[in-house]
């Protein structure tokens, strides 16, 4: 499916349904078609260039007027706007709801020159309130420092790269990644020292997130709710989106839920 920018590939992209439909039984390779509107808090993040609007990176509603991604995907002084109900991105489908972004808030202890530091993590105040709809909802976030079991099937979502350097899809991707919890995935031959307790591992080298997946959503089984947002997409391997023991690393959003709710008033528990 789609991978990411990483502390070694690090450039975004320049270029109520609350369960998706799957076969559990079938095998997931490099993602699938999302059935239409099933992750109705998925956010599609363009920039504005000379050009007009750009795709950069995906997104998380998380209140009516926040949208939760990557510090990697907005820099100081760029105008951004979010497309929310956004399935097929190649055609006007009706349920769209576009938003310019009024301000991009990254969290402070952010460093773009070292995404393996953590902090991958931006909030965007919206222009304006976003309609709930049947295609566009708020996202469930997990409770403060809950941490993915290992092995827990969560799925990644966005319009990222279908493979390392490959095109980009017009329809919404899911792909089905098992999380890999820290003692796994801070051995030498994994990540090693790269990750950090503060991320959260998924995938392997058959399914992935990839470049323009960045700041999307990793929805996983909720401890609350049907499905939480656990991580935002963060980094992958230079080496490509599908690597052997580097799989997508993801900000682990439960660690920064009192940075969260501090920014908009918004009392996730």
């Amino acid at each position: 499916m789609i991978r990411l920018l990483s502390s070694l590939l690090l450039v975004a992209l320049a270029s109520g349904l609350d369960q998706p439909s799957f076969n559990p039984s079938s095998r997931v390779v490099n993602g699938e078609d999302a059935e239409p509107y099933s992750w109705p808090w998925q956010a599609l993040l363009e920039y504005k260039a000379s050009g007009g609007w750009s795709f950069i990176c995906g997104g998380t509603l998380i209140g009516r007027s926040w949208v939760m991604t990557a510090a990697h995907c907005v820099v100081s002084g760029g105008t951004y706007r979010v497309v929310l109900g956004e399935y097929d991105n190649s055609v006007t489908e009706g349920p769209e709801q576009t938003i310019i972004v009024e301000k991009a808030i990254v969290h402070p202890n952010y460093n773009n020159n070292n995404v393996a530091k953590g902090y991958d993590i931006a909030l965007l105040k919206l222009t304006e309130c976003a309609e709930l709809t049947d295609e566009v909802q708020l996202a469930c976030l997990p409770p403060a420092d809950y941490i993915p079991p290992h092995e827990m099937k969560c799925y990644v979502t966005g319009w990222g790269r279908l493979s390392t350097g490959g095109k980009l899809p017009n329809k919404l991707q899911q792909g089905l990644l098992p999380v890999v919890d820290y003692e796994h995935c801070s051995q030498r031959d994994w990540w090693g020292s790269t990750v950090k307790e503060t991320m959260v591992c998924a995938g392997g080298d058959t399914v992935s997130s990839c470049n323009g997946d960045s700041g999307g959503p990793l929805n996983c089984p909720g401890v609350n709710c049907e499905w939480q947002v656990d991580g935002i997409v963060s980094f992958g391997s230079a080496l490509g989106c599908n690597y052997p023991k580097k799989p997508s690393v993801f900000t682990r959003v439960s660690a920064y839920i009192p940075w969260i709710e501090e920014i908009t008033g918004i009392d996730f528990s």
